[in-house]
């Protein structure tokens, strides 16, 4: 026996997603749950919070955490761990379409999405200088940066360096990104 594979439109995702109690990516028409974090991941998501919205203030640029989703594409919405938006007329209420700076802390249950599938439709979006992947499990940052050729470029650091975020022109230690969190 075969049952219809019920796809949502944009419009009732958005509908449904405002009453949900629990987050819900959306692409294409699928919906998929996001999980609950570790300590480690909320400790990492918030350090990197704690930084960048102190050094934003004043500048026109808005950093939200992990309740803010992005819009990729008409059809696709993500829930980064941070997003940083300097455009001033970026102001969906619960959505933003053109992020400068994303960052997600990887997870085992994450790490391959945001691999691929996220960096490959994060890349094409215009607004998007730097798109930075933090391991929970490790001290590790990849940092994928498009240069002005429209070339994306990745840079890996490791325990010995700063993370420098030149989107937003934040310079950061391993020490406050990885602060408190136990290994």
């Amino acid at each position: 026996m075969r049952s219809p594979l019920w796809l949502l439109t944009v419009a009732d995702y958005l509908e449904a997603e405002a009453a949900s109690s629990i987050r819900h990516e959306y692409v294409s028409g699928y919906v998929f749950a996001m999980a609950g974090a570790s300590e480690a991941h909320n400790l990492i998501a918030g350090n990197l919070f704690a930084q960048l919205r102190p050094h934003l203030r004043g500048t026109g640029c808005r950093t939200f955490m992990s309740d803010m989703k992005v819009r990729v594409k008409n059809d696709i919405f993500y829930y980064p761990d941070l997003l940083v938006t300097c455009h001033p007329e970026d102001n969906e209420e619960y959505f933003k379409t053109q992020p400068t700076l994303i960052i997600e802390v990887l997870s085992k249950t994450t790490e391959a999405t945001d691999r691929r599938e996220k960096l490959m439709h994060y890349q094409n979006l215009e607004s998007l200088q730097e798109y930075v992947l933090v391991s929970q499990d490790c001290i590790k940052v990849e940092v994928y940066r498009r240069q002005a050729s429209g070339y994306w470029t990745v840079e890996l650091l490791n325990a010995d360096d700063d993370l420098y975020l030149e989107s937003v022109d934040l310079q950061l230690t391993m020490a406050q990104i990885y602060e408190d969190v136990r290994w």
